[in-house]
């Protein structure tokens, strides 16, 4: 469980194929933190910890997630959003995230601001119920308010902060980034279909 709170960027130093599945070498400030089988959000993506050897430490991601999330597209040194699991007692700051990732979306709009900046992203358009006006959305890891949602489609604000410490900066138009939609309207949406 995670809060969509980031604690950090990381860079991937090595990405290696292992049969369907795929080793990504992650270095990070956060890595002597860090400890085998320990649950990380990459991107939105919770990976368990299963090496460390200096300051970089490796995930593996099944053909599943591959298919599902932006992590095929990764290559060498991009850089990428880390979370930690959640502690209890911890404060949630942002909203309950899972690290399941959902589908992944397209950034159709780019535009700064003055002050901000405003994202436009496409998504599959069977997740529509699942985006609401002012309702939480998960944005390569990055807990998210949307606005002006439509059908297959939403905005979102990015401050300066979140800005220079995510790696928001690197998103422009055409970019894949991954979406996790609020768990609270998938159980909701579940209940619904079973009445």
């Amino acid at each position: 469980m995670f809060t969509g709170i980031i604690e950090g960027t990381a860079i991937v130093r090595d990405i290696i194929q292992s049969g369907s599945n795929t080793d990504f070498w992650i270095e990070s400030s956060l890595t002597q933190e860090l400890k085998i089988d320990q649950s990380v959000a990459h991107n939105g993506v919770c990976l368990t910890v299963v090496q460390i050897v200096g300051n970089t430490y490796k995930v593996t991601a099944v053909d599943e997630t591959l298919k599902k999330t932006n992590l095929g597209f990764w290559k060498k040194n991009d850089v990428i959003n880390i979370e930690r699991s959640l502690r209890v007692g911890d404060r949630l700051d942002g909203h309950f995230v899972q690290g399941h990732v959902d589908s992944t979306a397209f950034c159709i709009e780019q535009q700064a601001l003055d002050g901000s900046w405003l994202f436009r992203f496409r998504f599959p358009p069977h997740f529509a119920p699942l985006v609401i006006e002012k309702g939480s959305i998960c944005l390569n890891g990055v807990s998210l308010t949307v606005f002006n949602v439509g059908d297959d489609e939403c905005m979102v604000t990015i401050i300066p902060y979140t800005y220079e410490h995510t790696n928001f900066n690197q998103i422009k138009e055409g970019s894949v980034i991954n979406v996790e939609f609020d768990v609270m309207g998938k159980y909701l949406l579940r209940q619904q279909h079973l009445n």
